[in-house]
């Protein structure tokens, strides 16, 4: 079941890559779309199959490959990973849905395309570190190349300083799998093999910090972010799409993972500082948001800022807090998703996305009054508005990390108040006032450009008024890690009689006893 979602999207990108020169480029996308569609189709009934009273790994496969050298292939789905699967299935075929690529290479496009999205399934599913590591890295030469051959501005230097950060990514990582092995007791790779594993709490900080700083820049973390902005704004739409709906959870989906689970000891002694740091990120990319000009530089920040609520969560280590932190990946990737093709279709049409020349887009005769409307739903959904899925997250990790960190969760909220700053000078500058009658009569948004974002948006509201949709698939896992983590370390802060008596209802039975947000 599960080798579907890795080998069935790669042996898809090999069929669009072989395909005839004579078919049109349209047709290509025709064709990738409908494979994408199956993994799409596929991951939907590896959901419907998933059992949610089992915390544990699922479907799980293993194959010996390299025994001597500890690389076996082993795969595993549970309440962490099932939800940002979906996601990675989910971006992908409205990644390539939201393409327009009319050049010859378009074969080469969307079969790069459909090679991420296996590498990515990989990666989420893999429970060999090595074998993880493998995923994790395919997808560096793919996006190089999606944006130094499609991106935009400067994408030469963007798509150099992607791949620097990426690899310096991974030697970090493999790094510190590597010196798991190297001072523990076994010769085996296998994730489970290694949780009971004791190390010595100073080699713990040594292999933590390499894995968080790789971590880090993937998500990205301030300052490990500088790559993001120029990154983000040279791509194209649907490769924006990808890198920040897709490939900045699997930093998160590392850390939770391996940072927090693999050293428990060490995690529980630098939870302060993870707090603190997650503060700096959150405020940071706020900020910076508010300071640009170009609306998808803009969205580039805000994704840095949201970043940090997942770390915020991740260092308060209660199940609320864990819950949320998963909702708030997935969250995260459907806004942004939204928002970045929003931006593009603002830019085909107006020509910019430059704040100081857009304006009166709502005009209803001669704007784009759906796409300024569904722009404003967005930003309110990435200001945590109540009554869709960006509130319910953010509620959840305050609520889940305040009773551990207080002062740092009032700040982050502040953060959030920062969110609702910038993304209100984004929707007056743009979405209002009188129309330039330079720009006027701006080519027509067609129907077919409009449903991605009408999926997402559906996604995003309908998960905001039923929240138990999206936590129940991820609460049993979260309860055992946090089951897991009090027997091995105690709390960071003297909060732990709060924190469990506050969390005695089940979180599933508390949402649908109301779930009307």
């Amino acid at each position: 079941m599960l080798n579907v979602l890795i080998w069935f999207p790669c042996i898809a990108a090999v069929i669009v890559a072989l395909l005839p020169q004579a078919i049109a480029a349209h047709r290509v996308r025709f064709i990738s779309l409908c494979l994408s569609a199956v993994t799409l189709l596929w991951t939907l009934w590896l959901v419907s199959q998933f059992d949610l009273s089992n915390p544990t790994f699922q479907f799980r496969e293993s194959l010996p490959w390299l025994p001597y050298l500890g690389l076996n292939y082993e795969l595993g789905v549970d309440g962490l990973s099932l939800p940002l699967l979906g996601l990675n299935s989910l971006l992908t075929w409205i990644a390539i849905y939201s393409s327009r690529v009319d050049t010859e290479r378009s074969r080469l496009f969307y079969s790069l395309i459909l090679l991420i999205s296996g590498g990515v399934a990989g990666a989420f599913l893999a429970q060999n570190l090595l074998l993880f590591f493998l995923f994790y890295e395919v997808e560096l030469i793919p996006f190089y190349l999606l944006i130094s051959v499609w991106g935009g501005t400067q994408q030469g230097s963007a798509a150099t300083k992607f791949l620097l950060y990426t690899a310096t990514s991974g030697g970090l990582i493999l790094a510190g799998f590597l010196g798991i092995i190297w001072f523990s007791d076994t010769t085996s790779f296998t994730y489970e093999a290694l949780l009971g594993q004791t190390l010595p709490l100073n080699i713990q900080y040594v292999l933590l910090i390499l894995l968080l700083l790789g971590f880090g820049i993937k998500t990205p973390l301030v300052p490990l972010h500088t790559w993001l902005p120029e990154t983000y704004v040279a791509a194209s739409t649907p490769v924006a799409i990808l890198l920040g709906g897709v490939l900045a959870k699997l930093g998160t989906y590392g850390i939770f993972r391996f940072c927090m689970v693999l050293f428990p000891e060490a995690w529980a002694q630098v939870s302060p500082g993870l707090a603190t740091w997650a503060v700096v990120s959150v405020l940071y990319g706020a900020l910076a948001a508010i300071a640009q000009k170009d609306i998808k530089r803009m969205v580039a920040y805000s994704s840095v800022g949201h970043m940090g609520y997942v770390l915020l969560a991740a260092a308060a280590r209660t199940e609320l807090s864990f819950v949320g932190a998963i909702s708030q990946m997935f969250a995260h990737g459907l806004i942004l998703a939204l928002l970045f093709h929003l931006v593009g279709l603002i830019e085909a049409k107006a020509g910019t996305r430059d704040l100081e020349v857009l304006n009166g887009l709502m005009n209803p005769i001669r704007g784009l009054p759906l796409v300024s409307a569904l722009l404003v739903l967005g930003g309110m959904a990435s200001a945590g508005i109540p009554g869709l899925v960006g509130f319910i997250a953010e509620f959840l990790v305050f609520q889940g990390s305040y009773a551990t960190f207080p002062i740092q969760t009032l700040i982050s909220v502040v953060g959030t108040g920062l969110t609702a700053v910038y993304f209100v000078i984004l929707l007056n500058r743009t979405c209002f006032g009188k129309l330039d009658n330079d720009l006027a009569y701006f080519p027509k948004v067609n129907w077919s450009e409009r449903i991605p974002a009408l999926i997402l948006v559906t996604l995003i509201v309908v998960l905001g008024l039923q929240p138990a949709w999206l936590v129940r698939w991820s609460e049993p896992t979260t309860s055992a890690l946090m089951a897991a983590a009090q027997e091995l370390t105690p709390m960071p802060r003297l909060f732990t009689a709060k924190v469990l008596s506050h969390q005695s209802p089940p979180l599933l039975s508390v949402l649908e006893d109301s779930p009307s947000t």
